[in-house]
C-alpha cells in the first residue's frame, strides 16, 4: 500500500495537501489544470520533498530516497526514450544501465518486446516509430523495471483516442492487474471511468481521499461536478 499521511507539498506559492491511500490496481488523478496533479506524482517518485508528513510504501517512510532507489517508476509523457539508442537498447536499460546485456537477458528484451506488440523492431530508433509504438517501447521498460509503483504522468496524452485506450489497456492488463500500484494522471474522465478502479480528484491544493471509480461518478462533490460538467 502506498500511503500519503497528512502530507503538504510546496512548489513557490502553490501548496498541496494529500492524506490518502493508493491501493493495488489503477488509480486515476484527475481535476482542474494546475490543482496539483502532476506535483503529487512527483513527490511520490521522489523529486519533491514535503514540507510535512510522509509518503509510505507498505509502512517504510521513503523521506530522503532519491529517485532512482524508490519501489516507483514514472513514465512522463515523452515516454524518457533515448534517440540515440534502439529499441531494445533503452528496453534493455530496465535491466542493466551500461548495456552490458548477457545473452539471457537479450532474450527477455525479446520476449518483453514481443509480449508488448513490438516484435521485430527492437533494432529500431524511437524515430522510426509510430507514438503508439513508443509508448509501447516505455511500457515494455517498465514492465522489464519491476518496480511495484508505476506512475504515468500524461503519458499517452499525445495520442488519439484510439491508440490511448489501447495504451491505457496495456497498462491495466499488464501492470494493475498483476497486482502493481499504477497511478495515472490523465485530463480525460472518460478514461478515468473505463480504466480506472479509483479515483483521486486533485483540486485547488487538495487531494482529496481515494474513492471508487462507480461511487465517485455516481455521486461527485460539488466541486467534482464543477469539474465534469
Amino acid at each position: 500500500m502506498l500511503t500519503l499521511d497528512d502530507v503538504t507539498l510546496v512548489r513557490g506559492d502553490f501548496r498541496l495537501r494529500a492524506s490518502l491511500d493508493l491501493p493495488p490496481g489503477l488509480t486515476a488523478v484527475i481535476g482542474p489544470s494546475g490543482g496539483g496533479k502532476s506535483t503529487l506524482l512527483s513527490a511520490i517518485a521522489g523529486f519533491e520533498e514535503p514540507v510535512k508528513g510522509r509518503i509510505l510504501w507498505d509502512g517504510r517512510d521513503l523521506r530522503g530516497l532519491v529517485p532512482g532507489d524508490r519501489p516507483v517508476t514514472m513514465l512522463f509523457q515523452d515516454h524518457n526514450l533515448f534517440p540515440h539508442l534502439t529499441v531494445a537498447q533503452n528496453v534493455g536499460l530496465a535491466l542493466a544501465p551500461r548495456l552490458r546485456l548477457t545473452v539471457r537477458q537479450q532474450a527477455v528484451v525479446e520476449d518483453v518486446l514481443t509480449s508488448v506488440g513490438l516484435e521485430g523492431l527492437g533494432d529500431r530508433k524511437p524515430a522510426a516509430l509510430s507514438g503508439g509504438q513508443v509508448g509501447r517501447a516505455a511500457l515494455a521498460r517498465t514492465l522489464l523495471a519491476d518496480r511495484p509503483v508505476v506512475l504515468l504522468d500524461e503519458a499517452f496524452a499525445a495520442l488519439g483516442p484510439a491508440l490511448r485506450h489501447e495504451m491505457l489497456g496495456l497498462v491495466r492488463d499488464r501492470l494493475a492487474s498483476q497486482g502493481r500500484t499504477v497511478v495515472v494522471v490523465t485530463h480525460d474522465p472518460q478514461d478515468a471511468r473505463t480504466f480506472a478502479d479509483g479515483i483521486v480528484f486533485v483540486d485547488d491544493g487538495v487531494a482529496h481521499p481515494t474513492q471508487a471509480t462507480d461511487i465517485f461518478f455516481a455521486t461527485p462533490s460539488q466541486a467534482a461536478r464543477a469539474y465534469l460538467g
